[in-house]
């Protein structure tokens, strides 16, 4: 039986250290840290990373010592955190030119030749989203059909193996005030200790 314990790593997409994303992300990975968990934090706004993947997968663009660093962690991860805000129905541009970056050809995923399927790098892992936004989720289900939910739960995550992908959404968070960003931030470390179960 294999005891070895399983990092988790908690990605801030929001650019902004100062964020109330950031804030969630610190305090998930804290709440893991007290549970006695291999609990890492990165900060994208804090990496130095040109965030655009300039010839798509035409050509070969070295990571910089900063991605290549983060596709370490994700390696050694076995549970992935996506902490982020949805900005215009999707997510920040830094956390997208991240993903667009690491989560490559032969890396995360591989086209099978002569197929249409493709081969899976990133299996045994799982994911948790937390996602913040100003619109009412129910408008973001009704309206938008959860768009940016899916597109990095299914498009992203599992398309490349990582799952279960569970999602927690905080919603209407410009009308929330400092007390309901506390309520939350207790949801957050009741979420840390119910997720070492995917572990």
């Amino acid at each position: 039986m294999n005891t070895e314990k399983k990092r988790i790593l908690v990605v801030c997409g929001h650019p902004d250290v100062d964020s109330f994303c950031a804030t969630i992300a610190q305090t998930y990975t804290q709440q893991m840290l007290k549970l006695g968990e291999d609990a890492k934090l990165l900060h994208l706004g804090l990496l130095a990373f040109d965030p655009i993947l300039r010839r798509g997968y035409n050509g070969a663009q070295p990571l910089e010592p900063d991605l290549e660093s983060a596709w370490h962690d994700i390696t050694e991860a076995g549970l992935i955190v996506w902490v982020y805000p949805s900005w215009w129905g999707n997510m920040p541009a830094l956390l997208k030119g991240f993903i667009d970056r690491v989560f490559l050809p032969g890396k995360a995923f591989k086209y099978k030749p002569n197929s249409p399927m493709w081969d899976k790098f990133l299996t045994g892992k799982s994911a948790r989203i937390i996602l913040t936004m100003d619109a009412p989720y129910l408008w973001n289900w009704l309206v938008y059909r959860n768009a940016n939910i899916r597109a990095m739960k299914h498009a992203t995550l599992q398309f490349c193996g990582i799952k279960p992908v569970k999602v927690t959404v905080f919603d209407r968070v410009r009308f929330s005030n400092e007390f309901k960003r506390q309520r939350w931030l207790s949801q957050v470390k009741a979420l840390a200790i119910k997720d070492i179960s995917l572990l």
